[in-house]
């Protein structure tokens, strides 16, 4: 996946703060491997076999982009084009299926608490990286305009590949049971799409990411849920 490439801050007279592609790069992969591991272990709670556990795993973290490739025409969906992320999110699968495979008894352990702790802040970085990744491509697209679409593009991109997920599981999806975790996605992409309008900077995205970090986290660690009836 290739961000934008800002607007050229001095034409604005505006000295503005640029992320090297390969920090964007390692952001991303850090993202894939937080949302292989979560459908990694969705498929390993439902007793699914090694295919399964690969498809769950797989999807969970590159089907929300591909859901908005084909919202927006990008046809064939970037993880066909450019099927790293694909590769990331597999040999984290493969990994992870092994060392449970080997050692079992870790499903059951005292490690799996921390484990589960690092990888929320990671799946929190990852859904803050792939909302505004996601509102850069529709913006890309030439789509920079339609503030709703990109916004819903930013979130279906950072919500859509758990959504599939929990569908192929046979499970209500996790975003619709009261968890805060939409809404963070969406918070950071109104204000990206804000933001947008007055700076095309990367410290605009910087923000707006971790605004969607911040929020995940503090409801994860405060357990805040939306109310039900």
């Amino acid at each position: 996946m290739v961000l934008l490439k800002r607007l050229n801050s001095e034409e604005k007279g505006v000295k503005t703060m640029e992320l090297q592609p390969s920090v964007i790069f390692g952001i991303e992969i850090i993202g894939t491997i937080a949302f292989a591991s979560s459908g990694a272990m969705v498929a390993v709670r439902k007793k699914l076999d090694l295919f399964g556990i690969i498809v769950l795993g797989v999807i969970t973290a590159v089907g929300g982009g591909m859901l908005r490739d084909i919202l927006i025409g990008n046809i064939p969906p970037n993880m066909f084009r450019n099927p790293v992320y694909v590769l990331a999110a597999f040999l984290t699968v493969l990994i992870l299926f092994l060392l449970f495979r080997l050692w079992p008894s870790l499903l059951g352990s005292r490690y799996m608490e921390g484990y589960e702790k690092i990888m929320n802040i990671l799946d929190a970085i990852g859904l803050g990286a792939f909302t505004v990744i996601g509102i850069d491509t529709g913006v890309e697209a030439g789509y920079g305009s339609y503030h709703f679409l990109i916004i819903f593009l930013g979130v279906i991109t950072g919500i859509g590949g758990g959504i599939l997920r929990d569908i192929m599981a046979g499970e209500t999806p996790y975003v619709l049971k009261k968890h805060i975790y939409a809404c963070a996605s969406i918070a950071g992409g109104c204000l990206y799409a804000g933001l947008l309008e007055v700076t095309r900077s990367d410290s605009a995205m910087i923000v707006s990411a971790l605004l969607v970090v911040a929020i995940r986290i503090l409801a994860s660690h405060f357990r805040w849920d939306l109310p039900t009836v």
